[in-house]
């Protein structure tokens, strides 16, 4: 069985607005689990996460994954969430994650 691949602009799991971003999710079942993938369509950016495979698992899943994505997105700076990205491409040199 080929995997299932949809194609959507998301909602971000707080409710707002993931931007006018298009990512493609890709459940592929392996027994009792699944690999979620999530694909910015722009940047070619995926990300990967493992759940159950049990009944409703697949929205939460794909909520994790968007959420994941974002992330990543904003790490690399390819999106921006309420503030101008730093002028050392932001690296702080220290690595870990500047909350």
């Amino acid at each position: 069985m080929p995997p299932d691949r949809r194609s959507t602009r998301p909602q971000s799991s707080s409710g707002g607005d993931a931007g006018n971003r298009e990512v493609i999710f890709e459940f592929i079942s392996a027994g009792s689990s699944v690999k979620a993938s999530a694909i910015d369509v722009a940047t070619g950016v995926e990300v990967s996460i493992a759940g159950p495979a049990g009944a409703g698992a697949q929205s939460e899943l794909k909520r994790v994954a968007l959420a994941k994505l974002m992330q990543r997105l904003e790490r690399e700076g390819h999106i921006v969430r309420g503030k101008q990205p730093p002028e050392n491409g932001g690296s702080s040199g220290r690595g870990g994650i500047v909350v």
